[in-house]
């Protein structure tokens, strides 16, 4: 009883693929492989202007402090020239902060410019494959268009029934679903060699009140020694006239 199930179940498999494969068209198979392959290079073109975006507009907040830094180094200086110590010192610890955050800033634009690289190179390869994949599948269409009219015309000629040009179209039909889920497979590689899935959101690891407390004695140790700096070329033309 089992041996005559596995056979009924079998043959009823056989009757399935073979009602699946009439019912197929390899043309429409294959466009619909490339159709995929364009959606797959679509996601690397949104994938770079994506990143292009985020990279212009952190250099542009880049821009901008480095203005605000220029800008309090001259109010510092003018501050000191009007014996303002206690402003002058006030916009320098400012100004040493943007100095900070603008340097935090020059290392996501320069990670960002190297995933652009990465998806740019990712486009052009892809861009490749997709276009050989097209150009092979309008030639196997074609071939397959010629084929299925010389089997019809067989047919029609010789009075063969529909069993042996059946076979014919089964090996067209596996050839072309062959070919195409390896197009499909060339292309899915691309894509995860391209390294799209990176997460470009992360800024940075987390810092606790140590780290902050270790990161003010470094600014302050640095305002110190820019005040005392300006400050003794602010004195140095008046100790020179009272010599």
């Amino acid at each position: 009883m089992p041996g005559l199930m596995g056979r009924f179940s079998t043959v009823v498999k056989a009757k399935i693929s073979a009602l699946l494969g009439k019912a197929e068209d390899p043309a429409e198979t294959l466009d619909y492989a490339y159709e995929r392959q364009l959606e797959d290079l679509q996601n690397v073109k949104r994938g770079i202007a994506d990143v292009v975006t985020a990279k212009k507009r952190l250099q542009m907040q880049d821009d901008q402090l480095h203005q605000q830094a220029d800008k309090l180094d001259g109010q510092a200086r003018e501050a000191m020239a009007a014996g303002r110590d206690d402003l002058a010192r006030t916009a320098l610890e400012r100004k040493q902060l943007i100095v900070g955050e603008t340097g935090s800033l020059d290392q996501q634009v320069t990670e960002l410019e190297a995933e652009q690289q990465r998806l740019t190179d990712a486009e052009r390869r892809l861009q490749a494959k997709v276009e050989a994949f097209r150009s092979r599948k309008e030639t196997i269409k074609a071939q397959y268009s010629a084929a299925e009219a010389r089997v019809r015309i067989s047919e029609a000629a010789t009075g063969i029934g529909d069993d042996m040009a059946d076979v014919g179209l089964a090996m067209q039909r596996a050839q072309d679903k062959t070919e195409a889920m390896q197009a499909r497979a060339s292309a899915v590689e691309q894509l995860q060699d391209a390294g799209t899935l990176e997460d470009l959101t992360a800024i940075g690891p987390p810092q606790d009140d140590i780290d902050r407390q270790l990161e003010q004695i470094g600014a302050q140790k640095a305002v110190d020694q820019e005040f005392t700096k300006i400050k003794a070329e602010i004195q140095a033309p008046g100790a020179s006239r009272a010599g």
